[in-house]
């Protein structure tokens, strides 16, 4: 530790910089822009370019453009390895190999029939697929996938005998980067929990670290501020995604387990630092009390994060957390301090395997509804309509690039699409800049290739990072390819000027068919407040353990609701005319939140003062 109160990593670390990394990405959060620099997955993007190395390397040797979609296929099926256990990546790989011949050789054959025959037969093989993938669990991303294989393969129109010739050679790049993932290159299928275990534990080390310095300084969120809240958001979505990334893994035993019971703590934890958060906030007891606990919980925080990255893992620094945890508990004589302490007790033994009786909520992720998946396939052939008649009005260089964009930033309700299309416009943008200094490189077509390689690996080890920054390597990828195998003039520009005019697409498709903002922003905030009203009265009323849980997630829930919706494109209309009476809610919100954590933890103070 430092004297500053900062936590240091191992020698070596780059804390400092990953912290600041961030505290961007919880700038970006409250826009609803995701920013998780644990997801940097080095091995997947070696891996990737390794696949598109071997298509693309036939490419150059033979002279013929087929073998792109041989290259193409190789990432899309490297990009289409979701997070879950083995069989369940290896079923939906399969699925998209097989779907993806099938839709290349039918796509590009249907498109040659007639003039313009693209604009009723993309739309209609999008909104099969986009069926036919709802009925697959977790097979939204498998969807995506074939969905914008079927819009390229409409952009190539070919007689039967070309189709076929370019559906084999999809095939080929598909079949080898199946081979790669499933059986010559295989990266541990639990990494994807180990990533979100870490991406928790940093959050909650970020928000313990900041309690921890303010000894008898008054708290930031004491007065609202544009960031009000940030940790308690950031920690909140870090839990929400690894929920996420554990149900993929339900019926697994071992490291499933094992996460099963880090989610578990980090959830005891987050709740133990909120009620400590909202005692520095009222400066409640007195302020050594406050600050050992404080320093206590960021020791505790600091040895879950040190030993996730320990290899191999080692339990000795969570021992010392506990003696530490321990030690401080002889010097706190008020109960909410207490509860806390005992609380951060409760989730060290969890993390160490002393308790094994982990209950965790579910999340709700699987197949959707099918009036949901119909209403996706209608929005996304809305919008290539709109491509499509945009592209023939307008005479867009590459309309497939811009029915790509129209599939891939149409993903679900308004406000993920409208933080898609922001994405992908400014990571196009930048990206599309940054191509136009690829005729610098020179060297034939060695020298490219061996750039086109580099730009895979960066770009696949990025993709769950940011999308702003993976959409920026791809279109740079994709221009560098699409000029080594069909090369043409202003194929930069192009890419920017197609993406710009799918991602607007996109939106306005979702936004005239059937959007949906849910209730408005005051309603989302009073349920907010009622739910932890009620998890409030059901501590104060002493009601048994299994009922305040139950209240305390709901809380949390309805917590987590209405501070998206405060920052999604309805929430931020509706705050240009109620500014200062929703920001008022909202911090009445957190508050209540914070107040009825400390009343929990006070009455688990009173529990363990009881036993001792």
């Amino acid at each position: 530790m430092t004297k500053r109160g900062f936590v240091e990593g191992p020698p070596g670390d780059r804390y400092g910089v990953t912290r600041a990394i961030r505290r961007l990405g919880r700038r970006l959060e409250l826009r609803s822009f995701s920013l998780v620099p644990e997801h940097l997955n080095h091995a997947e993007g070696y891996r990737a370019a390794v696949a598109v190395a071997l298509p693309l390397l036939l490419a150059i040797l033979t002279g013929r453009s087929e073998w792109g979609w041989a290259v193409y296929a190789a990432f899309w099926t490297c990009l289409c390895d979701v997070p879950g256990p083995d069989h369940l990546r290896r079923r939906l790989l399969a699925v998209f190999v097989a779907g993806g011949t099938a839709v290349v050789l039918v796509g590009s054959w249907a498109a040659s029939i007639a003039p313009h025959a693209a604009m009723i037969v993309g739309p209609l093989l999008v909104f099969l697929v986009t069926l036919g993938a709802g009925r697959l669990k977790f097979g939204g991303l498998v969807g995506t996938l074939s969905g914008v294989v079927a819009v390229v393969a409409v952009g190539f129109p070919n007689r039967l005998d070309a189709a076929f010739l370019l559906a084999m050679a999809f095939f080929a790049g598909a079949a080898w980067s199946y081979a790669l993932i499933n059986l010559l290159w295989r990266i541990d299928a639990f990494d994807p929990l180990r990533r979100a275990g870490q991406s928790v534990s940093a959050r909650l080390l970020d928000m313990a670290d900041y309690l921890a310095g303010l000894r008898d300084r008054p708290h930031r969120d004491a007065q609202w501020h544009s960031d009000h809240a940030e940790h308690r958001r950031a920690v909140r979505l870090a839990i929400e995604r690894f929920r996420e990334v554990l149900v993929r893994f339900e019926s697994e035993p071992g490291r499933a387990a094992t996460a099963r019971r880090e989610l578990a703590a980090a959830e005891t934890m987050f709740g133990a630092l909120l009620a400590l958060d909202q005692a520095c906030i009222d400066r409640y007891g007195p302020v050594e009390e406050r600050a050992a606990l404080a320093k206590a919980c960021r020791d505790a925080v600091s040895a879950w994060w040190l030993s996730l990255r320990q290899r191999p893992r080692t339990e000795a620094v969570l021992a010392e957390a506990c003696a530490r945890i321990r030690a401080v508990r002889g010097v706190l004589t008020d109960d909410p301090f207490q509860g806390c302490a005992a609380a951060f007790g409760s989730a060290l033994s969890l993390l160490s395997g002393r308790d094994t009786a982990v209950e965790v909520a579910p999340a709700t992720v699987g197949t959707g509804s099918p009036v949901s998946m119909v209403r996706q396939g209608l929005r996304q052939a809305g919008g290539l309509i709109m491509v499509y008649y945009a592209a023939i009005i307008f005479g867009l260089g590459y309309p497939y690039w811009a029915a790509m964009a129209v599939i891939v930033v149409l993903q679900g309700g308004v406000r993920v699409t409208w933080a898609r299309c922001l994405e992908r416009i400014l990571g196009s943008l930048i990206g599309g800049m940054m191509a136009h200094a690829l005729p610098l490189l020179g060297g034939g077509p060695i020298v490219p290739a061996l750039v086109a390689v580099a730009l895979t690996a960066i770009t696949m080890a990025l993709r769950s990072v940011n999308y702003t920054i993976f959409v920026m390597f791809l279109t740079v990828l994709f221009v560098l390819v699409t000029d080594m195998l069909h090369p043409g003039v202003g194929i930069a520009s192009a890419r920017m000027i197609d993406n710009i005019v799918g991602s607007l697409a996109a939106l306005v498709a979702v936004l005239a068919f059937r959007s949906d903002f849910g209730p408005p922003l005051p309603k989302r905030i009073e349920d907010g407040i009622r739910a932890n009203r009620r998890y409030g009265e059901a501590v104060e009323s002493d009601q048994p353990f299994a009922v305040i849980e139950a209240a305390r997630a709901a809380a949390g829930r309805a917590s987590v609701e209405a501070e998206i919706a405060a920052h999604d494109p309805g929430g931020w209309l509706h705050r240009r005319t109620r500014r200062e009476a929703d920001l008022a809610s909202l911090q009445d919100m957190r508050n209540l939140a914070g107040r009825a954590a400390l009343a929990w933890h006070a009455r688990l103070g009173e529990r363990a003062g009881a036993r001792a």
